[in-house]
């Protein structure tokens, strides 16, 4: 069984090399930019970082028969049902950057209570802007969805003092965490964290009128897809003030296109999807793909 990755970066470069095992299968890099129609020939097994896989390009390779996604959102770059019925399996890698990703947003969540960009910004166009932030000891931080990562950002903001309030399409159970409905979430929390998978169920699932369900001022937090919120509402709701400071590390277009509105907007922290890149969960990556390929192997 034939295994390439199909668009190496140089982390992914270095990276797999020093974290293969005596028993693990040999994986060829190729580097990212290269054309579809030459890093999937011949092979069995792709491994793809970030590039989209039309499903006719994927099965124009006859060879090809699994692709390991690194990451969980492979739906953001192929069909993995379209694949799966011309018998093309996509495999997905999950739990490897929750503590990063849960960290990141609870940077977020902070930065947006006391306004740290926008001083920062301030200052470093010469002035010296205090703003009054937003004190969350004691305030209600909301999950909406309720997964690994969501787990871990519940961990982390218990231990600095909130009220943990969730909801989940499915039962889940935590200590510490109240499973409330959905209304329930959006009117009482004072920080809304989005926390759900982006597929065809959940895409605008954070609509006009659940944006209008919100407390009144509310932090919003994404560090989930774009996709999972209407980023039309969510601008007017920022505008108003309904609410109250968004921090984003993902957006429906990505890059963020140059002069967007989100880019504009006082009351928004903004970073670039980058809330899992931390070597930690960069090294748990990789390892999960040599799992998912020990796996494959072994039949």
């Amino acid at each position: 069984m034939r295994f390439r990755v199909i668009d190496a970066d140089e982390d992914i470069q270095a990276g797999l090399p020093r974290l293969s095992g005596p028993g693990d299968p040999p994986v060829e890099i190729m580097l990212a930019g290269t054309p579809l129609d030459v890093s999937l020939a011949g092979i069995e097994v792709a491994i793809v970082d970030g590039t989209n896989i039309p499903t006719e390009a994927a099965i124009a390779h006859k060879a090809l028969k699994h692709i390991i996604f690194l990451g969980t959102g492979a739906r953001s770059y192929m069909d993995p049902d379209a694949l799966a019925a011309h018998g093309i399996t996509v495999h997905i890698i999950t739990g490897y950057g929750d503590t990063a990703v849960a960290e990141h947003t609870i940077a977020l969540m902070w930065a947006a209570a006391r306004q740290v960009a926008r001083m920062d910004g301030g200052i470093r166009a010469g002035g010296f802007p205090r703003f009054e932030g937003v004190q969350l000891t004691g305030r209600t931080l909301g999950l909406l969805g309720f997964g690994g990562i969501a787990r871990e950002v519940a961990r982390i903001a218990g231990g600095g003092g909130m009220k943990i309030m969730a909801w989940n399409r499915t039962p889940r159970e935590c200590p510490g965490v109240e499973f409330v409905t959905l209304d329930r979430l959006l009117a009482e929390s004072d920080v809304l964290s989005l926390h759900l998978l982006l597929t065809d169920a959940t895409r605008g699932f954070l609509s006009a009128g659940r944006i209008a369900q919100m407390k009144p001022g509310a932090i919003l937090l994404n560090t989930a897809r774009g996709g999972v919120v209407d980023e039309a509402a969510m601008i007017a709701a920022l505008k108003t003030g309904q609410i109250g400071h968004a921090g984003l590390d993902v957006f429906e277009a990505e890059p963020l296109p140059a002069g967007h509105e989100l880019a504009t907007l006082p009351n928004t922290t903004l970073t670039g999807h980058s809330a899992f890149k931390t070597a930690q969960a960069a090294d748990n990556l990789l390892l999960g793909a040599l799992e998912h390929a020990r796996r494959l192997v072994q039949g």
